[in-house]
């Protein structure tokens, strides 16, 4: 999901530096969009993984 954002983003700067503003706009939203729900779920993931911990199954053997 990240690297959809960091494609968004770069066409949005091409976009941007060639002219089309209108597309860069939409561009530039949409990795903004996908950026943020990255994060959420980077943090929701964290969160689960902190509370988890380690399984109670059987050690090493």
């Amino acid at each position: 999901m990240l690297g959809w954002a960091l494609t968004f983003l770069v066409v949005a700067l091409i976009a941007g530096v060639l002219g089309f503003t209108s597309v860069a706009g939409a561009a530039m939203g949409i990795a903004k969009i996908l950026f943020f729900v990255f994060l959420v779920l980077f943090v929701v993931s964290l969160v689960l993984h902190l509370v988890r911990g380690r399984g109670v199954g059987p050690g090493p053997l």
